[in-house]
């Protein structure tokens, strides 16, 4: 990666967040006096080395006009699909379709406005390589594997050696990225991120070690944490 290099970042935004219990998509809960998609936006674009942010939407998303910057000149909407495979599809074919003149991508979940700037640089850095890959951390707690997903009981203690927490973003060559997710759709593949749709056309995908700040809101309890890590840090969104 070149100082002067440009990506683009598509944010999957079209899901509407259930374990929240919330009258509206988790992505516009408030945090601060903006909501959380705004958030991860302003975290986004404020890195030098990212010039646009593509977000998918769900086509009858009626919130997104309310954030001060969905007119932004660096922000496209694009309609998103069912699946977030489907999602990242619809920004992908954008970028495609628009010629963005960069040949990787980020991927990032809306739902992750504490990402550093520092974990971008890292991350980055790939597009100096042929491996893509994405933010990670180690498991550091002791694994237990329940019996069944209708029962707390332990079957058994996973090892957790090797094993780590998949973050975002996740960063791939664009071309193979794309048709990684078209053929594990038409086939009907599980997939859960971008680097397991990667995993599963046979690319080898780097794991960077990220910062535990970088925190995915998935429960109300999430809130009081990511506001405590963004007090820290302000960004201005334009």
């Amino acid at each position: 990666m070149t100082p002067d290099q440009q990506f683009t970042v598509i944010v999957p935004a079209a899901g509407v967040g259930k374990r929240m219990l919330a009258d509206k998509p988790k992505q516009y809960l408030n945090i601060a006096g903006k909501s959380i998609l705004e958030h991860t936006l302003n975290r986004l674009i404020s890195h030098a080395n990212i010039s646009r942010v593509i977000v998918a939407l769900h086509p009858d998303d009626p919130y997104f006009h309310s954030m001060d910057c969905s007119n932004a000149k660096w922000l496209v909407r694009v309609d998103g699909g069912k699946e977030r495979a489907d999602s990242v599809l619809a920004g992908l074919e954008y970028m495609s379709s628009h010629a963005e003149g960069s040949d990787w991508v980020l991927v990032h979940d809306a739902a992750r406005p504490c990402v550093t700037h520092q974990d971008l640089d890292k991350l980055l850095a790939l597009a100096n390589g042929n491996v893509g890959g994405l933010l990670a951390t180690p498991v550091r707690d002791t694994m237990k594997r329940a019996e069944n997903s209708h029962s707390n009981l332990v079957a058994k203690t996973e090892d957790r050696e090797g094993l780590w927490h998949a973050l975002t973003p996740q960063f791939f060559p664009l071309e193979s990225l794309a048709t990684a997710l078209s053929k594990a759709l038409k086939e009907k593949v599980v997939i859960t991120d971008e680097a397991s749709a990667m995993e599963w056309a046979g690319h080898p995908v780097k794991l960077v070690e990220g910062n535990d700040r970088n925190i995915k809101i998935t429960r109300p309890n999430d809130l009081s944490l990511a506001q405590y890590y963004l007090s820290e840090e302000s960004t201005i969104c334009e």
